[in-house]
């Protein structure tokens, strides 16, 4: 497992429910193509699990 991970919101959250949107919100992402580095833990891959479908991870 890598130290970092590079997250990068691809999708809309336009039609997403509630919970995902706080999920993307507390990961710090706003913008399509944004790119956020978040430590990985078992809480950052819970939050992935959740919006997996509106990201793409990628290892630091």
């Amino acid at each position: 497992m890598a130290d970092k991970l590079n997250i990068t919101l691809k999708r809309s959250l336009i039609g997403t429910l509630p919970k995902q949107r706080k999920t993307i919100e507390a990961m710090g992402l706003r913008k399509i193509n944004q790119v956020v580095e978040l430590p990985d833990n078992g809480a950052t891959r819970g939050m992935i699990e959740l919006v997996k479908h509106l990201v793409e991870v990628k290892e630091a």
